[in-house]
């Protein structure tokens, strides 16, 4: 016989999850189906274990500068096991913590492959769920109301197959028993920029090759160009501009060789590995939408201001619905998704109001509109920027590139932007989300009294040097 369920959730992450908690508070009888391990990518594959790498990476690199603060310190190096070795004991630590959360909440886990089923003898209605387990069992749930959290998987490009030996993805890097000598890295984007600043920071030698013409297209141009200075400053080789042409891939004598198309002309480039950091593509093949009236467009599911899909009692969020793929993004979207199946009163996501973070060295963290998409809605464009060479705090940290820069409405005064490239400044951007959301002016952020010495002193400076009234400046 088949289990009833309030609300199945179809996918562990902190999409999925947070959800599942969400709904258990509000009464629900709840179960997630995961086929692999609680925390989907951002625990296992992503965030967490990414940001492990990175922070070794940034503590060896300021080893070999403990000079600098009168430490002396004799014969370091990189044992990279005892590095993997402390992520894997990170990550295992969060799913304790997640187990203990299912737990506490009654949310019931069953861990396979999860199905979308049409209407049966099961239901009526399509929304009913068969996991496919390990062990060749299949299971029937049945749900009053469906949530889709499938996530993303690294995207990949024709050509380039994925080894595991010459060319990786994230999920292959993550993995790696010993740092290459050198990496290719295709895309400049966010992932693609924290794997050339850990790798280089390990004594990777690191070549990014991207299609844009800049790296962290997304971002400001003036931080694009500021991490552009400092990684080319650590000697990281950044190749923009150009087009790849993945039919002239080479593996021979341990290394890899790929050609690109640039503005002067066609360019080979060699390297023991080439990582592909090309984006995420939504996981939505395989999991039964075929029997259902939900909609696929462009790769990701069709959902309405609730996350409804087509099939109302279905409901879908995170990466498989496009958008911003972002982990607190994701987690957002399921609660509003889950109180709107309880009957409250939801507000849709605004995308100018949700942090973006790149947790490189230095750090990259934004929210709003850049200076130049602000132009290109309109807007008459005020900007204040105040450099962290100014601030006491970082000048103790010994982390002095970087700044802060306020894009504001030159007509209302409104903030539109805050841009950041700098130390912690993936923790600071909180505050000025905050403001955002808040529609508090530059002028109120700068009356804001801010600790000295800290690091957050340079976002009240940014805001004073809007209208040309910084203090040490």
């Amino acid at each position: 016989m088949s289990q009833e369920f309030d609300l199945v959730v179809l996918g562990g992450g902190p999409g999925g999850y947070v959800a599942a908690i969400r709904a258990a508070q509000l009464g629900m009888k709840v179960a997630i189906v995961e086929k692999e391990k609680l925390g989907g990518t951002c625990l296992n594959r992503g965030c967490i274990p990414s940001k492990a790498l990175l922070r070794s990476a940034e503590v060896y690199a300021t080893m070999k500068e403990s000079d600098k603060y009168g430490i002396v310190a004799d014969n370091i190096g990189v044992q990279f096991d005892k590095v993997q070795a402390r992520k894997a004991s990170i990550i295992e630590s969060q799913l304790k913590g997640l187990n203990y959360l299912m737990s506490k909440g009654k949310i019931q886990v069953f861990s396979g492959l999860g199905r979308v089923m049409g209407p049966s003898i099961f239901s009526p209605q399509a929304g009913a769920v068969r996991i496919e387990k390990a062990d060749g069992d299949q299971e029937i749930i049945v749900p009053k109301f469906l949530l889709l959290a499938t996530g993303s998987r690294p995207r990949t490009l024709p050509g380039l197959a994925i080894d595991g030996e010459y060319v990786l993805t994230s999920d292959e890097a993550l993995e790696m028993a010993e740092l290459p000598k050198s990496m290719l890295i295709v895309g400049g984007g966010v992932i693609g920029i924290e794997w050339a600043s850990l790798l280089s920071d390990f004594g990777v030698e690191v070549t990014v090759i991207e299609a844009a013409e800049r790296i962290l297209p997304l971002e400001d141009e003036e931080i694009s160009k500021e991490m552009q200075r400092l990684l080319k400053k650590r000697k990281v080789k950044l190749v923009t501009g150009a087009k790849l042409l993945t039919d002239s891939v080479t593996k021979e004598a341990g290394q890899i060789t790929v050609s690109a198309e640039l503005a002067g002309g066609t360019q080979s480039f060699t390297a023991d590995k080439l990582l592909v950091s090309v984006g995420r593509a939504a996981n939505v093949e395989n999991i039964g939408l075929e029997a259902t009236e939900i909609k696929v467009e462009r790769g990701v599911i069709v959902v309405n201001e609730h996350y409804q899909t087509a099939e109302s009692h279905i409901y879908a969020i995170g990466d498989c619905i496009g958008g911003l793929q972002l982990a607190h993004v994701a987690s957002h979207e399921g609660i509003a998704a889950v109180e709107h199946i309880a009957g409250l009163t939801t507000h849709q996501l605004d995308a100018t109001k949700v942090p973006k973070c790149t947790y490189s060295r230095p750090e990259v963290a934004s929210v709003g509109l850049t200076e130049q998409e602000a132009k290109d809605k309109g807007y008459q464009v005020k900007a204040g920027k105040f450099s962290f060479k100014a601030i006491g705090k970082a000048l103790v940290y010994g982390e002095t590139d970087g700044f802060v820069k306020v894009v504001v409405d030159e007509k209302t005064n409104d903030l539109l932007g805050v841009h950041m490239i700098g130390p912690h400044v993936t923790e600071l951007i909180a505050e000025a989300n905050l403001a955002r959301v808040l529609d508090a002016t530059p002028w109120e952020i700068a009356q804001t009294i801010h600790p000295h010495p800290t690091l957050s002193e340079a976002i009240a400076e940014a805001a004073l040097a809007v209208d040309g009234k910084s203090i040490h400046a």
